[in-house]
């Protein structure tokens, strides 16, 4: 199954200038753990709700002097739209994240997010279980 099928296209994005208690803002009312950080639609980071508890409130800064720049990953992992679900899968587990943003070429055209796979995997699980009920003896 290609990740286009999969991943949200209303992805929550933020200019690298925007500052940090924006973000986390944006992120309440999105009810979001993560802000695609982008300059001209080209994905250039992203903020989680981890990032700005680490990198902000852990190290004891300042929240209303620091930018999404300033805390970011910038060493941003994304995925092509028609790549398999599988690949998406492995690449997450490879670098250790949760959210992969999808780009055609330089354009964020969605996210996808551990959740979405497990969800996905789940609806799975209960349609193999409906077809090994629907197929056993009673006893």
């Amino acid at each position: 199954m290609p990740i286009e099928d999969l991943a949200r296209s209303d992805t929550v994005t933020a200019d690298p200038e925007t500052p940090v208690v924006d973000l986390a803002a944006t992120m309440a009312e999105e009810n979001v753990g993560s802000v695609v950080i982008t300059t001209d639609g080209t994905p250039v980071g992203i903020v989680t709700d981890r990032d700005l508890t680490v990198r902000v409130l852990g190290e004891g800064s300042d929240p209303t002097e620091q930018t999404a720049k300033d805390v970011m990953t910038d060493d941003l992992h994304t995925i092509e739209p028609r790549a398999g679900f599988y690949e998406a899968a492995e690449l997450m587990a490879e670098q250790g994240i949760r959210r992969l943003p999808v780009s055609d070429g330089d354009t964020l055209t969605g996210i996808i997010t551990v959740d979405d796979i497990s969800e996905l995997l789940a609806d799975e699980q209960q349609h193999l279980g409906d077809i090994i009920r629907a197929q056993r003896p009673e006893y």
